[in-house]
């Protein structure tokens, strides 16, 4: 049995879980709260040195970071493929799926926001700006970058898809309209009438 250590609003965690369900891989959740500070508590830096989450254990073995973890998942198993074999669609998935990953949740991630307060002083507003400018910059760049649907890569949801639904789960929670950018918008409408994408939401797996 896979073990995942994870926070059920966290955007990466949520990538993770779409992967999982969408492969129909049976795993046990550890919930780590990161607003209580769990992440960097020993249990979790014993699993993930880096105090984050998620973390994926399989067969004793530790795995970090979402995108290295859901490409073993790919790896192990096949199907649904969620990065193409084709060199020029893997480029292209990767580009889109990097582009949230790497380029607008680094700078929106908690421990960035909390930086940004404890260093400088960034007040509620601040901070909540800060967040909405790197969400608009890069989803407007993943919008030209969309194909034609219904999913970002076409006829079936991949790895750019799974990270989409997160990042505009976390747009809608500071109030942006996602209905500016419409391929992606249609794209995570796509993503939600799937039972895995539902399976792995937020609301499904929060604490009671």
């Amino acid at each position: 049995m896979l073990v995942l250590a994870d926070y059920w609003r966290s955007s990466a965690a949520y990538r993770v879980r779409i992967a999982l369900a969408l492969k129909g891989v049976e795993h046990q959740r550890v919930p780590v709260d990161l607003v209580a500070g769990e992440q960097r508590d020993g249990a979790n830096r014993a699993r993930n040195p880096q105090g984050l989450v998620p973390t994926l254990i399989a067969d004793g073995v530790a795995m970090t970071q979402s995108l290295a973890i859901i490409d073993w998942l790919d790896t192990a198993w096949p199907e649904p493929a969620l990065i193409p074999r084709d060199p020029g669609a893997r480029a292209r998935v990767w580009a889109q799926a990097l582009l949230i990953a790497a380029d607008i949740h680094p700078l929106n991630n908690l421990r960035v926001l909390q930086r940004l307060e404890s260093q400088f002083g960034a007040d509620q507003g601040a901070k909540d700006a800060w967040y909405r400018h790197w969400i608009d910059e890069g989803l407007c760049a993943l919008e030209a970058m969309a194909g034609s649907g219904p999913f970002l890569g076409g006829d079936a949801p991949d790895l750019a898809d799974v990270c989409l639904v997160p990042q505009l789960y976390n747009a809608r929670r500071f109030a942006m309209e996602v209905d500016r950018w419409p391929r992606l918008a249609a794209a995570d409408r796509a993503c939600a009438a799937l039972p895995a994408f539902a399976a792995a939401h937020p609301d499904r797996v929060k604490p009671s």
